[in-house]
């Protein structure tokens, strides 16, 4: 039963979805009402799924620089050489989370000009945080006995983390990859102010204009797309995990 109703919650909101990327004019009734002095209804000023690719587009390149850096970071810090520089680099990791975006791509600007570029710096330090803090927590719950046993087995440091550790604390990353994907996409709308290209423009243009349907339209499709990837994300984790034997089936 919870099976089919968290599938017919996915059908449900993949199809509004589409209908609000493909086919807005489909809820233009519904839309109608929040408008006032005869104000367009459904966003036309630019096509809405090629906002939302290149919404997405700045998320994953962010995502994956965050990634690279974080999962690096939290592996050096788990070792016995790197443990003394544990406390700076989680210092420098909450900075991004605690540092507003709005200051960031301030300071960014005069650095990079208007643009992706403003957007992906503070997209690229909002990810640090929950990937860092998985992967230094999924390394560190390696049970001792499993790294003895490994050292048994006549592995060097290097094999250990790629055979041992890292596979251990597999389900952990994923799911900081995961939660630092849902907090960009939220947070990349914010890029629109400095001229990225995205669905931050839909309700920027909406609180211009005083316009309440185009703010319901770029609100729904940022929540929907994050809710869904969250959701396949998910889903994928529970493949990987459960084909190396980390999960049940």
């Amino acid at each position: 039963m919870k099976l089919i109703v968290a599938n017919l919650f996915r059908v449900t909101a993949l199809v509004v979805l589409l209908i609000l990327l493909f086919r807005t004019e489909w809820l233009s009734f519904l839309l109608v009402p929040l408008t006032s002095n005869n104000a367009p209804a459904v966003y036309a000023q630019n096509s809405l799924p090629a906002l939302a690719a290149a919404h997405l587009y700045l998320v994953a390149i962010s995502i994956a620089g965050s990634a690279v850096l974080a999962i690096l970071g939290g592996i050096f810090v788990t070792r016995k050489s790197g443990e003394d520089f544990l406390p700076l680099s989680r210092a420098i990791a909450n900075a991004g989370q605690t540092f507003p975006p709005v200051a960031v791509l301030a300071l960014a600007v005069p650095a990079t000009g208007f643009g992706a570029g403003p957007t992906l710096i503070a997209l690229f330090l909002y990810g640090l945080l929950p990937i860092f803090e998985n992967t230094v927590s999924g390394l560190r719950q390696v049970s001792p006995s499993v790294l003895d046993a490994a050292d048994g087995m006549g592995m060097n440091a290097t094999q250990r983390l790629f055979r041992v550790e890292l596979p251990l604390a597999l389900p952990l990353i994923l799911e900081g990859l995961k939660v630092a994907t849902v907090i960009n996409i939220g947070t990349a709308t914010i890029g629109s102010t400095v001229a990225a290209k995205g669905l931050g423009e839909v309700i920027i243009a909406g609180l211009i204009s005083d316009n309440t349907a185009f703010i319901l339209q770029g609100g729904l499709i940022v929540g929907l797309m994050a809710v869904l990837i969250y959701d396949a994300m998910g889903l994928i984790e529970s493949t990987i995990t459960r084909r190396m034997g980390l999960r049940a089936a």
